[in-house]
């Protein structure tokens, strides 16, 4: 964990120069890592492969937990009858392109296909990349339909990755919502703080403290993410008033032990990330080799409840198909029910009565 978070750097790769200087070839990734080119060609003819240098130089154990989220693995193209492309149906609930209307209350906006890096257990496989290119004229579309919904008080930022976007089409997007009268809140989803943290820069901090109230989830998926870069680009953000959460997926092989849970929230916590959600893996297709039991998720829970803060403790969420929407999973502390009672089990297995 950085002991001394400093300034935001003036110096060194832009983020855009780092992003030029991704590898995105089998051959290029090849010369890098111990990789199979012939792998890397079959699985990148269906699913994209970006990993910008940043997060490749943290990249220092083969099959490890940051290898795992970039490298393409032949497991994506295993078949899998309970896996879809787009099991959630967004597509289904998307009134216009790039937009979906599942809550009454609040949208999420697609302003992206692009990313600082293709994670490999993404649950929009079947559209992120350089072939979905969304145009300011999607852009547009999509803020017509939300300034036509008077019910849409939250809209959330997604793709993609939306900080992909220039700070230029970021501010008028920012601008054109936040001029909507019954647009309450703006919430941006991104994983940039933890694959590309060069992209917190200065001029973009002081564009979003113009547009308050807006909050930030940023994607968090194991401690070695949280270098001094990663922390500094966070603590920028934080100073400018923008609350952050994180939203950590649950993967096998990543994060699917209670301790390196435990160690990633508290130290999330240190750089004023608020964890949010812990998300149970989508089924989506190509991803089945990332994918826990329940249990699993249920028994890291547990385990975080009693030996740390309250205030670290995240939501296990699950996505319901056919686009029924989240709900939160909980260990079950209630060994039994009778009128005047419950018998309770606490987080170290202890049980108490506790009358009704």
């Amino acid at each position: 964990m950085p002991e001394n978070i400093e300034t935001l750097p003036t110096s060194g790769p832009s983020w855009q120069q780092l992003l030029a200087g991704s590898i995105v070839t089998p051959e290029a990734l090849s010369e890098i890592l111990p990789v199979d080119p012939e792998m890397l060609r079959r699985v990148t003819q269906k699913y994209p492969m970006r990993i910008n240098p940043y997060f490749l130089s943290l990249v220092t154990e083969k099959n490890g937990p940051l290898w795992r989220q970039c490298v393409p693995d032949i497991d994506e193209l295993t078949t899998d009858p309970a896996l879809e492309p787009d099991p959630l149906w967004e597509e289904p609930q998307s009134p216009v392109s790039n937009l979906v209307h599942r809550y009454p209350d609040r949208v999420l906006f697609m302003v992206s296909s692009q990313c600082a890096m293709y994670c490999r257990h993404c649950m929009r496989k079947r559209r992120v990349g350089p072939a979905g290119q969304v145009t300011d004229a999607d852009i547009d579309r999509g803020v017509a339909y939300i300034r036509s919904q008077s019910g849409v008080r939250e809209v959330i930022l997604s793709g993609g990755d939306p900080l992909l976007l220039t700070d230029d089409r970021m501010e008028r997007l920012l601008s054109q919502l936040h001029q909507i009268p019954h647009v309450d809140l703006i919430r941006i989803h991104t994983r940039t703080p933890s694959a590309l943290p060069q992209r917190i820069t200065g001029d973009l901090v002081a564009m979003f403290r113009r547009f308050s109230p807006l909050y930030i989830n940023i994607q968090f998926n194991h401690p070695d993410e949280i270098t001094l870069a990663a922390a500094t680009a966070c603590t920028s953000l934080a100073d400018a008033g923008i609350p952050l959460g994180s939203q950590t997926v649950l993967l096998k092989g990543v994060n699917d032990d209670p301790d390196i849970m435990m160690d990633l929230m508290r130290k999330l916590l240190k750089i004023r990330v608020r964890p949010y959600y812990l998300h149970h893996a989508d089924p989506i297709e190509g991803t089945r080799h990332f994918r826990t039991s329940m249990e699993t998720g249920k028994r890291i829970m547990a385990h975080l409840r009693g030996r740390m803060s309250g205030m670290g403790i995240p939501y296990y969420m699950i996505d319901l198909p056919q686009g029924g929407g989240k709900i939160p999973v909980l260990p079950d502390y209630v060994e039994r029910k009778v009128a005047s009672k419950l018998t309770v089990r606490n987080f170290t297995g202890k049980v108490y009565d506790y009358p009704q």
